[in-house]
């Protein structure tokens, strides 16, 4: 059974590849309508072609999410096309990976803007049009690595670990108002920010994982919509692993 979102309005970032283009698909198909974010306009087109082959709605938006502005615009852009904004999944962020004593500002800089200030100023952006429907869905990508930590990956671990505070702090803020606040934690999937990764370092990582396969981009998608439907309506604060037991 496909869970039915029908009604409903769905911003993903970083969509236009990975995981955001599975979730953005994902959620096409449970009849959500869908804005698809990226830098990428040609690869946006691509996922929303998809959608609308599979009989849905969508629509895409260029999006950078380390540039306030463009946040701004593209909020405003997404509402005024689609009426409102239901359900919200901030899925785009970048790596900057190296031990943390060759680290450069930039590297830190850049990963914490994008990752988690950028999901700060898009919910911040949209938040309002959830709260006047007084229902709404907030569902931040965290990872593995935000919760267990990894060597080289000090700015992405902080990113994704502090994405996981910022979605208990709006699960309490937020829950009298209907609008739940959930982070899904990937750990190891096969996707283009993975694809850099050789034989010996995927050999390490699948050795961590007692279900001894990667992830797929659509073992994420399943988590989010369901996060997103009204079958989770009573979970929020939640970080949902889904890394086939590499973390518990």
């Amino acid at each position: 059974m496909v869970l039915s979102l029908e009604g409903k309005v769905a911003l993903v970032t970083g969509a236009s590849q990975g995981i955001g283009r599975a979730c953005a698909i994902a959620l096409g198909r449970a009849g959500a309508k869908v804005a698809v974010a990226a830098r990428n306009e040609i690869k946006l087109q691509e996922v929303v072609n998809e959608i609308a082959g599979n009989g849905g709605d969508a629509k895409s938006f260029v999006l950078d999410v380390a540039s306030e502005e463009s946040i701004k615009s593209t909020a405003k852009a997404v509402i005024a096309h689609f009426g409102s904004v239901h359900i919200l999944v901030n899925n785009a962020g970048i790596t900057r990976d190296t031990l943390l004593l060759r680290m450069r500002r930039a590297d830190w800089d850049d990963v914490i803007n994008t990752n988690l200030t950028g999901a700060f100023l898009l919910t911040q952006a949209v938040i309002s049009s959830m709260m006047k429907a007084r229902w709404g869905r907030i569902i931040n990508i965290s990872s593995v690595v935000g919760e267990a930590g990894q060597a080289g990956q000090a700015n992405y671990a902080a990113s994704k670990a502090g994405l996981i505070g910022f979605t208990k702090s709006l699960a309490r803020e937020l829950a009298s108002r209907n609008v739940t606040a959930n982070a899904v934690a990937p750990g190891y999937i096969e996707t283009a920010m993975t694809a850099v990764l050789d034989e010996k370092q995927r050999g390490a990582m699948l050795g961590q994982i007692p279900l001894n396969r990667p992830g797929t981009d659509e073992d994420i998608a399943n988590a989010v919509r369901f996060l997103a439907s009204d079958e989770a309506a009573y979970i929020t604060g939640h970080v949902l692993d889904v890394n086939g037991g590499m973390y518990m």
